[in-house]
């Protein structure tokens, strides 16, 4: 009888490849993973949102559906990490509040609220004199807008340091270094870097928007493109008890998530470039968004922004490809890694035990 293999090598260490390390590890396999700066690509520049009722977009039917149960799988992540360190992944689970700021996105806000019913979701409408604490903080132009129960969010930050001690704990090797070259040879995957050769009886590549190593690059079938992402970080209102605001302003997007103390992620910026710059054009339309939106931080103090590039597949779904029967991708998770980080984790885990 063939015994099962041991040994997986990951290469990526944002979301997909800590929360894949540590699945792949708790179920007794021996794990390294491979990052230069792991939880420092798109999962550092996130804002942390768990929302597929709040991402609700046309045409994304699939995608809403694929995220429908991410929640739940994320308090079962946390659980099992907070068995290996005594401290899991802090979910809020607070909702989320949409609103229009003008009465061209008071519009956008209906045909949102016309899409969310027709796959399944049920916003609640609500006003200033239905739910005044809702509206704490914003625009007092802003007076309708639509609740959705179900939504959540963690921080990033806590949820990257969590896992590393979590994979800590389990043994898993961190080498910080960047991949060259991952290959199948005789049945086994090997991973070449700057410093050393690494054998294992499986590999995968949670690399994002990162191209491919030498070796298996040119032997896929899906492809992802970056898209990059900024946020800014304020710090000065405390609306952590209440649902995340999403907008629309002028036809654009912002959301902000406010964390307990007073910390403010503010987003979104989205646009096709790979280099990592704030531009001036940019963090203007989303300071003045916010500021429209939230008027109270104008006294808020800045503290940074923050870019990354997300993986975007053709069809903007996340993927699954098996390479040389060995290797396994994951990635196109484009604006929902967080979210869909623990099903990731799933299907790695469920490739992992398919091979023998």
């Amino acid at each position: 009888m063939t015994s099962t293999p041991r040994d997986a090598l990951v290469v990526g260490g944002g979301i997909i490849g800590l929360t894949a390390s540590f699945t792949l590890a708790r179920e007794g396999w021996r794990v390294t993973m491979f990052d230069p700066t792991p939880g420092k690509g798109a999962t550092w520049a996130a804002a942390g949102m768990i929302a597929p009722l709040g991402e609700v977009a046309p045409g994304e039917e699939e995608n809403f559906l694929r995220q429908r149960g991410a929640l739940a799988e994320w308090r079962t992540l946390s659980s099992r990490i907070a068995d290996v360190t005594g401290e899991g992944v802090h979910l809020m689970e607070t909702g989320t509040l949409i609103v229009g700021y003008d009465a061209s996105d008071r519009r956008l806000v209906s045909q949102f609220s016309i899409v969310a019913t027709s796959y399944g979701a049920l916003p609640l409408d609500v006003s200033r004199e239905s739910h005044e604490t809702l509206f704490e903080g914003l625009s007092p132009r802003i007076r309708h807008g639509l609740l959705l129960e179900g939504d959540a969010w963690l921080d990033p930050d806590q949820a990257v340091e969590v896992l590393t001690r979590a994979i800590e704990e389990l043994g898993v090797t961190v080498v910080h270094q960047q991949v060259c070259r991952a290959a199948t040879i005789l049945n086994r995957v090997e991973v070449r870097t700057d410093d050393g050769i690494y054998e294992g009886d499986l590999g995968i590549l949670a690399t994002g928007a990162t191209a491919l190593p030498q070796g298996v690059g040119g032997k896929v079938v899906n492809s992802v493109r970056p898209v990059r992402g900024m946020t800014v970080r304020v710090q000065g209102l405390d609306r952590s008890s209440l649902p995340t605001v999403r907008a629309f302003v002028r036809g654009r997007s912002f959301y902000m998530v406010s964390r307990p103390g007073g910390y403010c992620v503010l987003g979104a910026s989205s646009d096709e470039h790979e280099e990592l710059i704030v531009e001036v054009g940019d963090l203007q339309r989303l300071l003045r968004d916010a500021l429209d939106v939230v008027p109270s931080l104008e006294v808020a103090a800045f503290v940074e922004t923050r870019q990354g590039l997300r993986p975007a597949s053709k069809d903007l779904s996340p993927f699954f490809e098996v390479i040389e029967d060995r290797w396994a991708w994951s990635s196109g998770h484009y604006r929902h890694g967080v979210t869909l980080a623990p099903f990731a984790a799933k299907e790695i885990l469920a490739f992992a035990q398919g091979l023998t």
